[in-house]
């Protein structure tokens, strides 16, 4: 259980770590970057489904193009 924003925060950070080392060795084991990517937003998906239920879950995807269009996932600009 988190107990404090602060906590959370160090705790995202601690969990975005983990799984960008787990990124970067299925890279390095040949992994299809996209093939990745997919198998990274089912699996998230699914966890959060499990958690959460799906009509929670599709309600919390609603704005999920036009933040994608706003650039807000977009790491590098003009790519």
């Amino acid at each position: 259980m988190v107990r404090s924003a602060t906590e959370a925060e160090r705790q995202k950070k601690h969990a975005l770590d983990i799984l960008l080392e787990a990124w970067d060795r299925a890279l390095g084991e040949g992994v299809a970057p996209e093939l990745l990517a997919s198998t990274a937003i089912y699996a998230a998906l699914a966890d959060l489904v499990d958690t959460h239920g799906e009509d929670a879950v599709a309600d919390m995807l609603d704005d999920l193009p036009a933040r994608v269009r706003r650039g807000e996932f977009t790491l590098r600009k003009g790519a």
